[in-house]
């Protein structure tokens, strides 16, 4: 088995979150999948790489994307199995929010062909760094926005909450390309429970080209439905409430450390004695 694949991250930022493991693959590539919509971006693979394949041309008005995902990764698999070494370039991470990388990768492992997944620069990544978020101070918890309307998922309004994909919120038709007011109202009510309709929101674009403007709007839960909202465009909700102790388990760890307190002191007053 000759062919190969390796499913590489460029990051968000062009040329500037581009790991050299990445950069390497693309350069050595016989032939270039380029899972990006921005056309300088293309441009900029193309002085890496002299065969760079667009895969936006499978996306077409009112075709479902479970159609356009196996056309991508059929037409990624017929040059690997066709012997050459493929490259798939994707924004960001390509494991993150990206169907046809994990697909591929399945499958070219599954009949035989040496394939990878190197890491890049996320959105979630960006999101961090340009809002000043640590995900390790309240906790966060991450959703497609589509899934957590669909599905009666449990989360914490006590640390942020983060959905993906809030231009597409409501479509199950996967045809669309956005959704509107009315889908955003479903889910501003499905919110509503646990916070309030004046809680402060973020809406959260990362730069795509070095002359892009981070976009990190500040709105209440109500003014959702009638932003201009878009296809990569990310909701962030900071915590509503504070941090409930849980008072059963600090009650069972003191009682544990007060043991080995007891303990430790038993054990020095026997060696002392001796």
């Amino acid at each position: 088995m000759s062919g190969s694949l390796a499913c590489v991250g460029i990051g968000m930022t062009l040329g500037a979150h581009i790991c050299p493991l990445a950069k390497s693959y693309i350069e050595q590539a016989d032939v270039v999948f380029s899972g990006m919509s921005n056309g300088i971006v293309e441009l900029w693979l193309q002085e890496m790489h002299p065969d760079v394949r667009s895969l936006q041309g499978f996306y077409q008005p009112g075709k479902s994307r479970h159609i356009t995902y196996r056309e991508m990764v059929d037409a990624i698999m017929t040059e690997v199995r066709a012997g050459k070494k493929v490259v798939g370039a994707f924004y960001g991470h390509p494991g993150v929010f990206a169907h046809a990388p994990h697909k591929s990768i399945e499958i070219a492992k599954a009949e035989g062909f040496q394939a990878v997944m190197v890491p890049g620069i996320s959105a979630e990544d960006c999101l961090i760094a340009d809002l000043g978020i640590d995900p390790g101070q309240y906790g966060c918890q991450q959703f497609e926005a589509s899934q957590f309307m669909f599905y009666q998922r449990r989360f914490d309004p006590s640390c942020y909450l983060v959905l993906w994909q809030i231009g597409l919120a409501g479509d199950k038709s996967l045809t669309k390309f956005a959704t509107g007011a009315a889908h955003r109202q479903v889910l501003i009510e499905l919110l509503s429970k646990d916070y309030p309709l004046e809680h402060q929101v973020i809406l959260y674009e990362a730069a795509v080209l070095p002359i892009d403007t981070v976009r990190k709007q500040t709105l209440t839960l109500a003014e959702l439905a009638d932003a201009d909202i878009y296809m990569h465009t990310t909701l962030v909700i900071p915590p509503s409430q504070k941090m409930q102790p849980n008072q059963a388990v600090l009650d069972r760890l003191a009682q544990i450390e007060a043991q080995l307190l007891a303990e430790q002191s038993g054990s020095l007053a026997e060696a002392n004695s001796e």
